[in-house]
């Protein structure tokens, strides 16, 4: 086994990168990373059904966006390929050759319709349903009989029948299982295919990985695979399996609770550092009360001996606050570059803008960023500094534009701003505080329909400000057009139940 660190991240190509396969990922660079160590990308592809090269695309791209590299895998090569173990069924075969001839497996040619009979046989007895090694004493003359029926047979290794087998783990501690308990598990299937439990340990074994860190549902494999690894005489890695992750109600992560695909959250408008840091604080502290953390920070602090045996839970409203905490502290220039292919996939901007264009962005970014918690937010809530065509909330609705005194408001507050010979923040607040004052209102019965009218919404930052980033002549003739919508009617609240909110 190789002297230096060597950890793998081995996913299996048949769907969407998930939030766990994420984890898993990350916690084996920040390992090698942390000690010096080497990356290996394995592709599990034995699962020939349900493999795709598109599933395949999803994990590569997954990665890249959480800015985990990898230092040998299917893309770039290395002393230890191939890298992916549809490739490297002569090796799997070798092995089970050897194991056969060594009497350590042998070959079953029951049904798996016979193996489940017995099994139901083995619960209503109260037995665990355990494959009951029927083959195992089979001699080659019956063997050959049953082949010749046109039975096909997969191979299973002879599991110990008696004693224990202890699993020193370095998150999960001492694990210990009783051999009796588990039954002899297929290695090769009658495709010719290997099983996981063949391919990690030959793979892991002929690739150096000195570290296995993996999800602790695992953990039962952990004993076939260390029975597994004594049958060949070959090393055994250190393990470190790693708490699940739960939905916040405690179950397993599923659909149910949001996204589960890392490309999801990018999706969502989540930045990959933020999700990098969320990812690295489920199921490991680096000690103390900070959670915002920069990648440097958590490779210097980060060991799996202060992970956590307990499954820690995805709270997505946490993810979202880290989320935006990170937006914030982004400088704005940053984060417009950011945001601008968000603009221009809604419609919102052009994808080439000039200098002056780009400079006025970074200006309603910067309004907008303290509040705003995701990419995808701009899109929704800042709609109204790109277009005419927004809409006009309920609460806009139903706390001033419906009602009759605002279209006055609105007309009389067109007026002053047509009258003003320079558009700023100064300028537009002193017109609103004087029409207030001719109308003997507070300055918030001014504010607060304007905004309404301006924006469709009752929420968002300085009025002034934002009223400045948008042109004189739009803003007037918003405020004109909400006037005559609402004397007309048309913008009563569409729930009548929130209009005393």
């Amino acid at each position: 086994m190789s002297d230096t660190v060597r950890t793998r991240f081995a996913p299996s190509p048949t769907g969407s990168m998930h939030i766990g396969n994420a984890h898993t990922a990350l916690f084996n660079w920040l390992f090698a990373r942390q000690n010096g160590g080497t990356v290996v990308l394995r592709i599990e592809d034995t699962d020939e059904l349900r493999s795709t090269p598109e599933a395949l695309d999803v994990i590569y791209g997954g990665l890249k966006w959480l800015g985990i590299d990898w230092d040998e895998g299917p893309d770039i090569g290395g002393p230890y390929g191939p890298y992916i173990q549809s490739e490297r069924l002569s090796q799997y075969q070798e092995k089970v050759d050897e194991l056969l001839a060594a009497g350590k497996a042998y070959r079953c040619y029951c049904t798996p319709e016979e193996v489940e009979q017995r099994r139901e046989i083995m619960r209503a007895r109260g037995l665990p349903p355990k494959y009951d090694g029927k083959c195992e004493a089979l001699d080659e003359q019956e063997g050959a009989a049953l082949a010749a029926e046109g039975r096909q047979h997969c191979v299973r290794l002879k599991m110990k029948r008696t004693g224990h087998t202890v699993i020193e783990d370095v998150i999960q501690g001492q694990v210990t299982y009783e051999n009796h308990l588990c039954g002899d598990p297929v290695i090769l299937k009658q495709s010719g295919f290997p099983t996981y439990h063949l391919a990690v340990v030959v793979d892991d074994c002929a690739m150096q990985i000195t570290h296995i860190i993996r999800g602790d549902g695992h953990l039962p494999n952990t004993q076939i695979h260390l029975q597994l690894q004594e049958a060949l005489g070959i090393p055994h890695p250190v393990y470190a399996h790693l708490p699940m992750i739960l939905g916040e109600d405690r179950s397993k992560l599923s659909k149910r609770h949001g996204a589960v695909s890392v490309m999801d959250y990018k999706e969502l408008g989540y930045l990959p550092e933020a999700m990098f840091n969320f990812l690295a604080l489920l199921g490991w502290s680096p000690g103390d009360e900070q959670e915002i953390l920069s990648h440097e920070e958590i490779l210097q602090r980060f060991s799996l001996e202060a992970c956590n045996k307990a499954a820690s839970v995805f709270d997505l409203k946490k993810a979202e606050w880290m989320n935006g905490e990170y937006m914030k502290a982004m400088a704005p220039e940053e984060l417009t570059e950011r945001l601008l292919p968000w603009l221009v996939d809604a419609g919102l901007f052009e994808a080439d803008p000039s200098d002056a264009r780009l400079r006025w962005l970074v200006q309603v970014v910067a309004l907008m960023q303290e509040r705003a918690k995701l990419l995808s937010t701009y899109v929704s809530w800042a709609r109204y500094f790109f277009t005419d065509d927004y809409e006009y909330d309920n609460r806009a609705r139903s706390k001033w534009l419906s009602r009759p005194e605002t279209a006055e408001v609105l007309d009389r507050l067109a007026d002053e701003f047509e009258g003003l010979a320079t558009w700023d923040v100064d300028s537009i607040e002193a017109a609103i505080r004087a029409l207030a004052e001719q109308m003997q209102v507070s300055a918030g019965k001014i504010i607060h329909p304007c905004r309404a009218a301006a924006t469709g919404t009752t929420i968002g930052p300085s009025l002034f400000h934002l009223l400045e980033l948008l042109q004189q002549s739009d803003v007037i003739s918003r405020l004109r057009r909400t006037a005559d919508l609402t004397r007309q009617g048309k913008l009563a609240p569409e729930d009548s139940d929130e209009h005393d909110q």
